[in-house]
């Protein structure tokens, strides 16, 4: 005797779609065709789960769309801005939604620490390696430094440095994609973010262009700049293996800097920490002003390289660089 296994029923409810044109598709997974797109902000009833995938319910038919791009409408759920949370009980519950109803994801230890995605009255939805999760309140505590002095990023002038670009593809990842445009990536949400906050945001480069490491020096060197961060992504192909994240400064008087960043990055990504060092790298050892250059994980990493792909790591990564901004301004006094 045989049995089909079938997806799993849940209670119908609305979902919200988080980005622009997604894909729609037939079946739970991405070899399934695309039969329609969807957009932000648009909400659907929810039909079934699927490990990865949500089948929701269409103006005349169903179909299917993967767990990154949705949010869960649970009434007065809010977005939570750059908030992160810290487990403060041991084997802490994970789950796929936000009710005891939904199923155990995994368990969450305490003093772990996760970015919050959303939240209701009762629940955070929370990113765990790159997947939306629920908490209930009860067991958390907030840690939000950036919430309790809501100025701290004001008129502040942030130089971005997202690596390469052009001709300099810079490393290549196990799935062939070049490090220029995921450092592009992370620079343009990191600037959405920050001049959310009220900073002002400068790129060295705006898009897919060669900029001398000579020019983007000067560029911040120019500017009445508070602090440059030049983004960058790492690779080890003989050890594809070796994941991290690592922060580099140049002059002692940023040490400091790089360890904020550092040790928030790591707070909300949960990633391997590869700390802090000196760096004898041009855009840093040729600025005047506060500066640092991260490696913010290796796309020599098959895993990894498909994780930074996603916008809910993308996320914490930034949740994490603007934490440590955060500190940085806040407990060094820095005008």
């Amino acid at each position: 005797m045989s049995f089909l296994l079938l997806p799993t029923q849940i209670h119908a409810e609305k979902i919200i779609i988080t980005d622009d044109n997604v894909n729609i598709r037939s079946g739970p997974g991405s070899e399934f065709k695309p039969i329609g797109k969807v957009h932000a902000k648009e909400e659907y009833n929810k039909v079934h789960e699927q490990g990865q995938w949500i089948e929701i319910e269409l103006e005349d038919s169903k179909g299917w769309i993967h767990k990154e791009y949705i949010s869960y409408n649970s009434g007065d759920k809010v977005k939570s801005g750059n908030k992160t949370i810290t487990i403060n009980q041991h084997h802490v519950h994970l789950r796929s939604g936000p009710s005891n109803e939904y199923e155990i994801i995994s368990f969450a230890k305490k003093g772990e620490s996760f970015p919050v995605i959303a939240e209701t009255k009762e629940w955070y939805e929370v990113s765990n390696k790159g997947k939306s999760n629920f908490i209930f309140k009860e067991f958390v505590e907030t840690n939000n430094e950036i919430k309790q002095n809501p100025y701290v990023f004001k008129n502040r002038n942030i130089v971005i440095d997202a690596g390469h670009g052009g001709h300099d593809v810079g490393a290549i990842g196990a799935t062939g994609s070049f490090e220029k445009n995921i450092t592009h990536l992370t620079a343009d949400e990191l600037k959405k973010e920050l001049e959310s906050l009220g900073a002002n945001v400068y790129m060295t480069r705006d898009n897919d262009d060669f900029i001398s490491l000579k020019s983007r020096a000067a560029y911040s060197n120019m500017m009445d700049t508070h602090v440059f961060i030049s983004l960058h992504y790492n690779s080890f192909p003989k050890r594809p293996d070796v994941s991290g994240i690592e922060t580099f400064y140049y002059g002692e008087q940023h040490k400091k800097l790089a360890q904020y960043l550092q040790d928030e990055m790591i707070k909300v990504t949960n990633a391997i920490d590869r700390g802090t060092s000196k760096g004898n790298y041009y855009v840093i050892r040729q600025n005047f002003k506060p500066a640092v250059l991260i490696e913010l994980g290796f796309i020599s990493n098959k895993e990894m390289d498909v994780l930074l792909h996603t916008n809910i790591y993308q996320k914490q990564l930034v949740n994490g660089i603007i934490s440590g901004l955060g500190k940085y301004f806040s407990l060094e006094n820095y005008h």
